[in-house]
């Protein structure tokens, strides 16, 4: 790992120093652009393939203790009672835990991942209740592709590697994967995987819609393409405006739920938000100790889960809201309504928060997506309207 990892930083470094070169001589520019842009090319493969490395390790290093040990189970149980510790240790801190976040890669289990399986065990150490929240690592889509930016596996796929080596050795299974499995198979494979194209380019929709209305600029050429240059913009400002209907569904729908299950949930998805209702406790700030953070925690009899408040003012916004709001809901029981989302770290878009005693606390996390997709698609409108004035006038000489 320190050999690949020490690879990849050189290659990036070669793509900083020769960007610069390119920068101090035009002469070298032309040459030295192609050669940054295969250097930052490799730099993005290179990682992808060090989280590969770095996953495939755990895997392997997991299989080694099962040897040694002759006891499976007990990493299998270590794996989510070390998921609840770090729950545990995040709600206990009287600080942000820099050590957590700098030794992601390092340590047994990748912390941003550890909300799910610790919120199970919170509730119960009983096997078939941790056991549905590994139906979403093993089997949804969407789990599949967000484990491409994770240092380790999921551990749904670590657990029902162990039990496999468990069966080998002739053990007693601790968390019966042949049931999740069983479980699994009956799942609506149309459900899972029949609009999951369609969302994830939509997850990403901004952005691929920008670079098509390049793509076609660059078609075009030059002259003529200086008519389309307000096109990307004005395709990401649709693309961001109809995810937005998307993500957030009308919120009159909202049921009532638990923590529970909506992380046992194996057709969640990042994008799609469940509108939700919860009723619970906040017990803390989403970052331990920061006395200016604005997300939460709710606890209810089930689990905990992190409530992300949005401000209609942005990020300074959500700042004078930490500073002066979001320590007044700590310890009250609140019932909050907006969308869940399931990912490697799920989370809930907050929308209301009404505590039993207290201001009512609105949030607005739809809201800076329709300004922004307003602004780019009348980014895009001024600017076509600008070069078609600005090609009329060299036609007229006006």
């Amino acid at each position: 790992m320190t050999l690949a990892s020490t690879m990849v930083q050189i290659v990036y470094l070669v793509y900083v120093t020769i960007r610069e070169l390119g920068d101090r001589s035009e002469k070298a520019k032309d040459y030295t652009g192609y050669v940054a842009l295969a250097a930052y090319v490799f730099y993005i493969v290179g990682t992808y393939l060090l989280l590969y490395l770095s996953r495939t390790r755990e895997y392997f290093a997991d299989h080694f203790a099962a040897e040694v040990t002759g006891n499976p189970n007990g990493l299998s149980r270590a794996l989510v009672k070390i998921a609840y510790g770090i729950v545990e240790e995040s709600r206990e801190a009287t600080k942000p835990s820099r050590l957590l976040e700098g030794t992601r890669a390092l340590g047994i289990y990748d912390a941003k991942a550890a909300v799910g399986t610790g919120t199970a065990y919170r509730i119960s150490s009983s096997p078939e209740k941790v056991g549905r929240i590994f139906l979403w690592d093993i089997f949804n889509p969407w789990a599949k592709l967000m484990e491409l930016n994770s240092t380790h596996p999921l551990t749904g796929k670590r657990v029902r590697a162990l039990s496999t080596y468990a069966e080998q050795l002739g053990l007693d299974i601790e968390f019966d994967m042949g049931l999740v499995a069983a479980e699994g198979r009956r799942l609506d494979q149309k459900r899972l995987y029949g609009t999951f194209f369609q969302d994830a380019a939509l997850y990403w929709a901004e952005w691929l819609a920008f670079a098509a209305g390049w793509l076609v600029v660059g078609v075009v050429g030059m002259p003529q393409g200086i008519l389309w240059s307000g096109l990307p913009f004005i395709l990401a400002g649709i693309a961001l405006l109809v995810k937005r209907l998307v993500m957030f569904p009308d919120l009159s729908l909202a049921r009532q739920s638990d923590v529970l299950t909506l992380m046992g949930d194996p057709y969640a998805s990042p994008l799609r938000g469940q509108t939700v209702v919860l009723n619970g406790a906040v017990i803390g700030r989403g970052d331990a100790g920061y006395v200016a953070g604005s997300d939460l925690k709710l606890q209810d009899k089930t689990g905990m889960l992190f409530l992300r408040y949005s401000s209609r003012w942005g990020p300074i916004g959500n700042y004078f809201f930490g500073l002066s709001q979001a320590g007044t809901l700590v310890g009250k029981q609140v019932q909050a309504r907006g969308w869940f989302r399931r990912g490697i770290a799920s989370y809930f878009d907050l929308s209301v928060a009404s505590p039993e005693n207290g201001k009512t606390v609105h949030s607005y996390p739809a809201f800076w997506q329709l300004v922004l997709g307003v602004f780019w698609l009348g980014v895009g409108i001024a600017l076509t309207v600008f070069t078609q004035s600005l090609l009329l006038r060299a036609r007229t000489g006006f």
